[in-house]
């Protein structure tokens, strides 16, 4: 058996990670984001400090050029990710004062005036919408218009 000398070269790194609960990668809210949404969500998460949460920031003009997404893209993101729960609007921002919205992760707590306040997993309450049958987003195979000879 060979034993390998652990140099600094040879050491694993012990920076942060983030984990993803199974319960939350097989959620409706997790599995019906867009690619562009989950990017925007863990690169908010890097932003994450274990103090900061309800003060994250990450413009849109930062997104987009970090992600290489565009402005209107990114927009698209952050909304979902406030609509299906994984996100929470703690301050908005002001384009006048230069200053990008304040975000809170619901998958993370937060600190608060008494201490710490657990994570809100929001995302636990979305459902999606059903969609009647013949409705638009189902096409009917028959068109609207019957077809008549002139």
């Amino acid at each position: 058996m060979a034993v390998v000398a652990m140099g600094k070269s040879n050491r694993t790194s012990k920076g942060q990670y983030l984990p993803l609960p199974y319960g939350q990668l097989k959620s409706n809210a997790w599995r019906s984001l867009s690619g562009s949404a989950v990017r925007v969500w863990l690169e908010l998460h890097t932003r994450y400090n274990g103090g900061n949460n309800g003060s994250l920031i990450l413009s849109y003009a930062d997104a987009g050029q970090i992600l290489g997404l565009g402005k209107a893209t990114v927009q698209r993101a952050y909304s979902e990710l406030v609509a299906k729960g994984f996100l929470s609007l703690e301050r908005e921002g002001n384009w006048y004062n230069r200053r990008a919205h304040m975000w809170r992760l619901t998958t993370k707590p937060m600190q608060g005036v008494k201490g710490k306040v657990s994570a809100t997993q929001d995302w636990h309450t979305y459902r999606p919408s059903k969609t009647k049958p013949g409705s638009a987003a189902e096409p009917s195979r028959y068109s609207v218009v019957p077809f008549e000879n002139p």
